[in-house]
């Protein structure tokens, strides 16, 4: 059964993050099912620490975008939401000149809040590398 809400391609998705910081790390969403989200990012000089492996702030910024964006498109047609908790576990390091592909899942879509996981991989060997989870408020949209 499919979660989402709202009706967005994913053109239009990647169109509202231009002149964000989502759009500075060139984050992309790639893939809606009926129930996730997913998106890669670039593991290079915007998102890697001095000694050449992803940032851990990256992949934060990276759970925060992908379940944001799912959070939002879940959410009913008159709310948004905003992140009122997020933490990430560092599993391994991607080193640069790879991608990451993230995966957001929903844990919880309530009324009030929302909590998903995200899953970020590793491209080319498929292996985890971060394990986070945001929660959401459901706010009424300023219109």
């Amino acid at each position: 059964m499919e979660i989402w809400k709202k009706k967005f391609t994913l053109e239009e998705i990647n169109e509202s993050s231009k002149n964000t910081a989502t759009e500075n790390l060139e984050i992309v969403i790639t893939k809606l099912t009926e129930n996730s989200l997913e998106g890669q990012m670039p593991v290079n000089e915007k998102t890697c620490q001095p000694k050449g492996i992803l940032h851990g702030g990256a992949s934060a910024l990276m759970i925060e975008t992908l379940g944001s964006f799912a959070g939002y498109l879940a959410a009913p047609i008159n709310d948004g939401i905003v992140g009122i908790e997020i933490n990430a576990n560092h599993i391994a390091g991607v080193k640069k000149g790879n991608y990451v592909r993230g995966v957001a899942t929903p844990l919880h879509i309530g009324k009030t809040t929302h909590v998903w996981e995200v899953k970020i991989y590793e491209n080319d060997t498929n292996k985890l590398c971060c394990a986070g989870r945001i929660t959401l408020a459901v706010i009424k949209e300023q219109i």
